[in-house]
């Protein structure tokens, strides 16, 4: 046993003299050595790290942002020398030599990289802008055109911008993309032809959804949405950057659809992402400006060109919005996009009603719509919507009193969809996830106090107890058919206000026999009623 632990200890001692000269000989290629670090050595250290931060921050300036900004004057300059009229040279000389200098520095940029890494980036920007510009000169803002003929310079125009595209998409970089795509934006602006804008637009909005999808590149994506609806909406106002006049165009009006489109190609980076879910800021922050931007230039064109069919725009908006609401829910459970989608399309679907329908009829369509909304509300499972559109209905009902005038029976409206909107509540809250009956209460109260204010405005004085009546009546039948105590008090509340009303309105009536059918109905009501409190009573006991 002794002999097998001397021999074990043997070896550990052989591995780790093994191993130590090892150590030492990395260490003395790495040219480490070995000294205890003294008080004196360290405030040494500190010192030149502090000296070396300077050293390092006027190495940065010098070598880094000198070079940067040099390179953006002189492209500058560059272009300012194209632009110069020359009276005894060709106007295609600056354009040449333009092209010249592009295909230097990207030779450089590319082959050199090692040489110029640091700013090889914005030499490629630069050689690439230039190029643009050259291209842009053959047929636009020169006076002495190269290129006579409008397509062919702007078929030589675009393809310059898709090798443009295809260098800073192969690049993998953020920045030089951005760039391409700009220099994009721009060619669909400077064509000035609606159908090439439009269907620009949808091709670089697929481009920005795809470097999102690949390279996960988000800053990118919000680029993209604010460059493709601000581009749409320099071309409703006329394309003032090409000179024209400003003012609003319409023609063809099917553009408002295209900002449809846009909305849609948007909206699938986010259904398409790598990303684990839920969603985070950046996909709700993308959903809200896809939303919000897309919709926000629908509406602007209605209101300031006022299309022919401007109804029909607003209901494909709100089919669109609230079927992307949808999807976002189906997908992945979402709750802050699909309320944004769903609120914009039920907004829309409000926009259409009040553009078809007349003051004041369109509060009726708007009520039911409610209904709606409270329906699709319960389905999404989103408080949000539900409360949201409360505080709307009974703005709405309050603005329907102001602007109506008179009350006709059509307000009822408003009674009836509070009492189907609770019931939905009701039907579906285990899905809201709601613990406590505030909404359902709130629509109950609400269907209270609007429903025999409605009937006090639309019958005849004599008739006005006995609809109430009739009221109270219907709810104790719901009490019992949905076995419901809610509509118990509903009904107990009623008969109450009816009491009031017959004893203090009903007795100074002038009218004799309405007088004397109020005080008999309700009587023999309220007789029936206690006796069947009483019957409930003793079958308790």
């Amino acid at each position: 046993m002794d002999n097998n632990d001397n021999s074990n200890k043997d070896e550990i001692l052989k591995q780790l003299t093994v191993l130590q000269e090892r150590v030492s000989k990395i260490e003395e290629r790495l040219r480490i050595q070995h000294h205890e670090t003294t008080d004196s050595e360290t405030e040494i250290t500190e010192q030149l790290s502090e000296e070396e931060k300077e050293d390092r921050l006027e190495a940065q300036i010098g070598q880094f942002w000198f070079a940067k900004v040099g390179i953006i004057i002189f492209f500058i300059g560059i272009g300012f020398l194209m632009s110069f009229p020359f009276s005894d040279v060709p106007s295609f000389i600056p354009i040449l030599l333009g092209y010249l200098i592009s295909v230097i520095v990207l030779f450089f940029s590319f082959k050199k990289h090692s040489l110029f890494s640091h700013v090889a980036g914005y030499m490629t920007g630069g050689a690439l802008s230039l190029l643009f510009y050259s291209t842009l000169r053959l047929h636009y803002f020169n006076s002495n055109l190269i290129i006579v003929s409008s397509s062919l310079g702007l078929l030589i125009l675009v393809i310059a911008v898709g090798i443009i595209l295809n260098i800073t998409i192969r690049s993998q970089s953020v920045y030089l993309a951005t760039l391409g795509l700009l220099l994009g934006y721009i060619t669909a602006i400077v064509s000035d032809d609606h159908y090439f804008i439009f269907a620009s637009l949808i091709i670089l909005s697929s481009i920005v959804v795809y470097l999102r999808l690949k390279y996960n590149w988000q800053i990118l994506l919000f680029y993209g949405i604010f460059l493709t609806y601000l581009t749409h909406f320099i071309w409703f106002i006329n394309n003032p950057i090409i000179g024209n006049e400003l003012q609003v165009r319409l023609s063809p009006e099917i553009n408002i659809l295209f900002v449809l489109v846009y909305s849609i190609i948007f909206s699938i980076a986010n259904f398409k992402r790598k990303e684990s879910y839920p969603e985070d800021a950046n996909v709700i922050a993308a959903s809200a400006m896809t939303a919000l931007g897309g919709y926000g230039l629908i509406l602007l064109i209605t209101l300031m060109a006022k299309p022919e069919y401007s109804t029909f725009y607003h209901l494909i908006s709100s089919a669109t919005f609230i079927g992307l609401a949808i999807v976002y829910w189906l997908r992945e459970k979402s709750k802050f996009s699909t309320f944004v989608f769903a609120m914009l399309g039920y907004f829309a679907l409000s926009v259409a009603i009040i553009t078809e329908f007349e003051t004041p009829g369109f509060f009726v369509w708007l009520c039911w719509q409610s209904l709606l909304v409270v329906s699709t509300a319960v389905w999404f499972r989103s408080k949000f919507i539900v409360v949201t559109n409360f505080l709307i209905y009974i703005t709405m009902f309050i603005a329907y009193l102001f602007i109506a005038g008179s009350i006709s029976f059509t307000s009822l409206s408003f009674g009836i969809v509070a009492l189907l909107s609770a019931r939905v509540l009701n039907w579906k809250k285990a899905e809201l996830d709601l613990t406590t009956d505030q909404m359902r209460i709130a629509y109950l109260l609400t269907a209270l106090v609007i429903i025999p204010y409605a009937l006090y405005h639309t019958m005849p004085t004599g008739f006005i107890s006995i609809s109430w009546v009739a009221v109270a009546l219907i709810y104790y039948l719901l009490s019992v058919l949905l076995k419901n105590k809610k509509y118990r008090w509903m009904a107990l509340l009623t008969l109450l206000l009816t009491v009031g009303y017959v004893f203090i309105i009903g007795i100074t009536s002038e009218e004799a026999s309405y007088r004397i059918i109020s005080f008999l109905v309700l009587g023999f009501v309220l007789v029936i009623i206690s006796l069947i409190y009483s019957k409930i009573g003793k079958q308790k006991k």
